[in-house]
């Protein structure tokens, strides 16, 4: 029998997803980590991107995070996030349009402050269309 961890993935609105898993893949702000049952502890921030959780049996999940809190403890992983989305309910079409709006106010920025949060707007809307392309390339196989 495979070991597993309690996931918990809450974001402002609502819990999105509340389960066992075998592993968990998420965008931490240094770098992607996998998370295996009996992990060490870990406190970290994450990145906008796509988080992969393998239920038992192999089943695979994806839920975009605009960014956050993971934290892990030994038998549970928790992430806190202001935005989390089902990658299948993602809409392309939204993220386009602000990945748009991102690029084309970084040219025409005007201080500091724009610069920045036309930075993060964009991060967001790439990691939104690379969750797209990652379900559609599963979808396709």
């Amino acid at each position: 029998m495979a070991m597993t961890m309690h996931v918990n993935i809450v974001s402002a609105e609502q819990e999105i997803f509340s389960g066992t898993a075998e592993v968990v893949v998420a965008p931490a702000a240094m770098g992607e980590v996998g998370i295996y049952p009996r992990h060490t502890q870990m406190l970290t921030s994450l990145k906008p991107g796509e988080v992969r959780i393998t239920k038992q049996g192999g089943e695979e999940e994806a839920i975009y995070v605009s960014g956050g809190i993971l934290e892990v403890q030994p038998h549970v992983v928790t992430i806190l996030s202001d935005t989390a989305v089902r990658a299948q309910d993602l809409d392309e079409a939204a993220a386009m349009e602000a990945k748009q709006k991102a690029e084309q106010a970084l040219k025409d920025r005007s201080d500091e402050m724009d610069l920045a949060d036309a930075q993060s707007q964009l991060a967001e809307a790439v990691a939104q269309l690379q969750a797209i392309q990652r379900i559609r390339k599963k979808i396709s196989r």
